[in-house]
């Protein structure tokens, strides 16, 4: 979905209820603020970046071959 699809929805938007209005522009503003703030870590995120950056200061990094395989993991067909 792209910036068209968006600027259509909201046209049509204008069209609704005002009630549904209401809502649209509540459920947008609460995924604006969700998007606004801070990931919450938890304890094992935080862990997880120390290692991390432990790792990366004794240099070891992920081989080409190791990070390829990861994302061949996940793509898609």
């Amino acid at each position: 979905m792209g910036t068209k699809a968006l600027k259509d929805i909201l046209t049509r938007v204008e069209t609704w209820p005002e009630a549904a209005q209401e809502e649209a522009v509540a459920s947008l503003l609460a995924i604006e603020e969700e998007l606004r703030s801070p990931y919450p870590l938890t304890e094992a995120d935080k862990q997880a970046i120390d290692r991390g950056l432990q790792a990366a200061r004794k240099g070891e990094f992920a081989t080409d071959a190791e990070v390829e395989a990861v994302l061949a993991k996940y793509r898609r067909g």
